[in-house]
């Protein structure tokens, strides 16, 4: 673990539209208010130092960042729940913003490649914002460090934005600092397009929990999250395996996002040593953008995600299935979100029914893995302030929330070699207790080659 470094603080300011805006409280989506949801999630953005610009980051991004609330302005107000519905009242409050020096180079932390949790952590800005009026959806620190680099530490509330919309408003910064007059993309609200009707009828719930696999280290109170990184070369490896599991008359062929997501599966739950009767279920986060008749607009920058039908098997079917016939499970679950009309309007009753009830959701006890994809934002290839691309970005996980969680990401691209090259880095969070089985799992796979997974049943 790298040392913390010694960081000097400014006074943190409150960064309002750079001209008037609308002054209005807007209601949000049916997936914007689910409880599960509402909480501020922390990113660290890394960017190497050019050696050209003697523009200072802080100052560059502060500006750029009073742009883009014009246009974003919901994001400079305050957001509060009220009789369970969060509604935000846009007041130009303005967002806090912290600006802040480190005394080493970026270099000495490894510009955070391979996820140290602690050191993201202090580049990030948790805010204590709550009051009568609600609390700030948007936070924003800019650190630089001795060498010229920077970090963005940028909290950005769930409930008004999904990864989608984050990288929207995150983008739009970028090309305004570059001079640009006006965000490429415009931002619209249209959450009303996601709102779903309640039923009187009360929700059951969609699995028994008595039915779920149970684990010995869960609950916990000590986590720990690793980031894997497994090479493309690995990756490839396993699609051709899996490929040579199925019949000479199958045409399938596997994503990324299947093969890999099916060997996470099965990974996670001999980590958490699962009792083998008990059932484990798999599902994604999946976007609906386009899935709607018509698509939502380009601009919308809300929660517009929702999970894939929940695959089930018993956690011993899990172990015993050829891999292939897992990775196809996960291939058929994922359809059931376009090849039904009526599947997105009737989740998202469901959901406001359950919202409207105040159906807490049940404390993670590990048989579940939500996978959620974060290659495709385009954020490690487009996000330029001047400085060139950044060459890193960390997600910071939560505690237990976040034990059922997979996050896929893009490389760091300190590594430009070509063993980079369709490369995924798998962030996951679990009991202290059973990473170090996570670990000889996902190094088995980038090590050993694929021979193991054809193992029907490890101890």
């Amino acid at each position: 673990m790298a040392t913390p470094p010694l960081i000097h603080k400014k006074d943190v300011v409150l960064v309002k539209p750079a001209e008037p805006t609308p002054s209005e409280v807007l209601s949000l989506s049916t997936i914007d208010n689910d409880p599960n949801i509402e909480l501020l999630c922390q990113t660290v953005y890394v960017y190497k130092t050019n050696n050209i610009s003697d523009l200072e980051p802080a100052l560059v991004i502060r500006d750029a960042l009073a742009k883009a609330l014009v246009y974003y302005y919901p994001l400079a107000g305050k957001l509060k729940r009220e009789n369970g519905k969060l509604r935000i009242t846009c007041n130009a409050d303005g967002v806090p913003f912290l600006e802040a020096y480190a005394d080493c180079e970026l270099s000495s932390l490894h510009y955070l490649d391979g996820i140290d949790t602690e050191m993201a952590r202090v580049l990030a800005f948790d805010w204590p914002s709550e009051s009568e009026c609600g609390y700030h959806p948007l936070v924003l620190r800019v650190t630089k460090f001795a060498c010229g680099g920077f970090t963005i530490g940028m909290g950005l509330s769930h409930s008004v934005c999904d990864g989608y919309g984050a990288a929207q408003f995150y983008k739009a910064m970028a090309e305004l600092a570059s001079g640009k007059n006006e965000p490429t993309v415009k931002p619209v609200w249209e959450r009303e397009r996601l709102v779903g009707a309640a039923s009187k009828v009360p929700i059951l719930p969609p699995v028994d929990m008595s039915t779920l696999a149970s684990s010995p280290y869960l609950p916990c109170t000590v986590v720990a999250h690793e980031c894997f990184y497994i090479t493309g070369e690995s990756i490839e490896r396993l699609r051709k395996s899996l490929l040579s599991e199925l019949e000479e008359t199958e045409t399938t062929n596997f994503t990324t996002v299947e093969i890999l997501g099916a060997y996470v599966w099965r990974s996670k739950s001999r980590a958490l040593q699962l009792s083998p009767d008990g059932k484990t279920m798999f599902c994604m986060a999946m976007s609906i953008r386009n899935v709607l008749n018509p698509p939502l607009n380009p601009g919308y920058y809300g929660n517009a995600f929702l999970s894939s039908s929940h695959l089930a098997l018993t956690v011993r079917d899990l172990n015993e299935f050829p891999l292939s016939r897992v990775a196809k499970l996960i291939k058929e679950s994922k359809k059931v979100l376009t090849s039904s009309t009526d599947f997105v309007p009737k989740t998202l009753d469901i959901l406001e029914t359950i919202i409207q009830q105040n159906v807490k959701a049940e404390i993670s006890n590990g048989a579940s893995v939500v996978l959620t994809d974060w290659r495709q934002l385009g954020l490690l290839e487009e996000v330029d302030f001047g400085w060139k691309e950044m060459v890193n970005m960390v997600p910071l996980p939560g505690n237990n929330f976040f034990i059922d969680l997979c996050m896929f990401l893009p490389p760091c691209k300190v590594d430009s070699s070509v063993k980079a090259k369709g490369g995924v880095r798998v962030l996951v969070t679990l009991p202290k207790a059973a990473m170090p089985k996570m670990k000889e799992e996902m190094e088995w796979l980038n090590q050993l080659g694929v021979d193991h997974i054809h193992i029907q049943s490890k101890p």
